[in-house]
């Protein structure tokens, strides 16, 4: 393959790749957005081993290695839950942030690259030094995420005494030996401080990420997103691949973007999300005497399965504890007999709902809950004082009136779901402990407000029962 027809294959894999973005905005247009990607990065693989770059020897190892990476990713793809997800993305962004940082360290000792003049080699060294603290930075936050998603490490933020005099040292220690490799004569002189700056990357990376709390952990994953898009831009200045620039800088501005989204929809500051300090360890129970004062008001099946079917608007918001049981096919049964009775059934979605961005829409999706049902919280907040029954499936931060209510509140201020203002809220949970943020919900005592305490899908299953009785 010439190198002008690779240009043209890769001008045309952008543009896929750009619908595909435009196409997976939109759960009705997200499968053909799907569509497009896979097409654009069929047609930039095949163009890029095929291109002039790539010698007949290599292709080999070229296959052997898509070979067992394939494997391994259909092997996970197939075994993965829906609640795995979360867990999923962030380790699929780990192994961007590795492939940069090998990329780099295999850029560097590359010696077959000759450049014209001074200023080339430096822009190349420095592209090199960028890679890969960038790669590094995103290797380590997205394991430690993966362990936190996955609860094998704690979702209580790990607040180190002077956290932020560290990152500050560590800044420094980066810039000045970014210096020193940039002005090494040799690669023997430059592995040494490029090694360093790897380590404290790697560090950082850890520190950043144990940093933040459970709570803030949807807005982690579109960061660490945005990370290994410019990760992967990083690599496409080091390998001079126009392709991976682009499509680097599409998924590191759009991962920007949705971070920022994230954090308006939590009334949280960027920079104070990567500072950290916010949100404790799932399930943490509240603290003695935090409780608000009142009384819960438990509610069984079958007496939900009646306030439904006596119920004209009903308004159902899905949260974590949803995905955990593995609900959201119940709940499709339950609004498919709803609708059959002429009740009004939608869903709000709040943005922050679950453990990654679009969680929720996806579970729904998966259950073939129609899209037009489903609303986003802006949408429908103010039709709450109009709705029969709000029903809470497994969510607990995202409908807390104390983010509105007490400006005292670590949430104080974030917008949330405003369950309470319907005639009845049910909220689903199987204790009474607090949510991922670790913050008591005053919801659970209003006198409107009944809790169906019990496993999501079991009770789900009962109420369903009931209904078509």
């Amino acid at each position: 393959m010439s190198e002008g027809l690779q240009t043209v294959s890769y001008l045309g894999a952008t543009i896929l790749f750009i619908l595909s973005l435009g196409g997976l905005s939109n759960p009705e247009t997200a499968k053909r957005g799907n569509w497009y990607g896979i097409i654009g990065m069929t047609i930039a693989v095949l163009a890029t081993v095929f291109g002039p770059r790539v010698t007949p020897g290599g292709y080999a190892f070229i296959v052997g290695a898509m070979v067992v990476g394939g494997s391994i990713g259909l092997y996970a793809a197939r075994i993965v839950r829906m609640t795995q997800m979360p867990e999923l993305v962030a380790i699929m962004h780990s192994l961007v942030g590795f492939a940069a940082c090998t990329i780099g360290f295999a850029s560097f000792i590359d010696t077959s690259t000759v450049f014209p003049t001074a200023a080339e080699h430096t822009i190349h060294i420095m592209e090199i030094y960028i890679g890969v603290l960038i790669g590094a930075v995103t290797f380590t936050g997205s394991v430690i995420a993966f362990g936190k998603l996955s609860g094998k490490i704690s979702g209580k933020p790990m607040l180190l005494p002077a956290r932020h005099l560290l990152n500050l040292a560590g800044l420094l220690v980066v810039i000045y030996y970014g210096y020193v490799f940039a002005t090494a004569g040799s690669i023997e002189a430059g592995m040494l401080p490029l090694i360093v700056m790897t380590v404290i990357a790697l560090l950082f990376g850890i520190h950043m990420v144990m940093a933040i709390g459970g709570a803030d952990m949807p807005v982690v994953i579109s960061m660490l997103n945005s990370y290994s898009g410019w990760a992967a831009a990083a690599t496409g200045f080091m390998l001079s691949n126009d392709l991976l620039i682009v499509v680097g800088a599409l998924v590191g501005s759009s991962g920007a973007i949705l971070s920022y989204i994230m954090c308006r929809a939590m009334n949280r500051n960027f920079l104070s999300v990567i500072a950290g300090g916010f949100g404790s360890a799932e399930g943490q129970a509240a603290k003695p005497g935090a409780a608000p004062a009142g009384e819960v008001s438990p509610i069984s099946a079958a007496e939900t399965a009646e306030l439904l079917r006596e119920s004209k608007n009903v308004i159902i918001v899905p949260g974590y504890g949803m995905a955990v049981a593995q609900a959201q096919h119940s709940v499709y049964e339950i609004t498919k007999v709803l609708r059959d009775k002429g009740v009004n059934v939608r869903f709000g979605i709040h943005p922050v709902a679950g453990r990654m961005p679009g969680h929720m829409n996806v579970l729904l999706a998966e259950a073939k809950v129609p899209y037009d049902i489903v609303l986003e919280m802006d949408e429908l907040n103010d039709d709450f004082p109009d709705t029969d029954v709000a029903m809470v499936i497994g969510a607990n931060d995202i409908v807390n009136p104390s983010a509105e209510d007490d400006p005292t509140s670590p949430i104080a201020g974030m917008p949330v779901l405003e369950v309470w203002k319907a005639k009845t809220s049910i909220v689903m949970k199987r204790s009474m402990a607090s949510g991922y943020a670790g913050v008591d919900n005053p919801l659970f005592y209003k006198e409107n407000n009944r809790m169906l305490f019990g496993d999501a899908k079991k009770m789900l299953d009962e109420v369903l029962a009931a209904l078509k009785v």
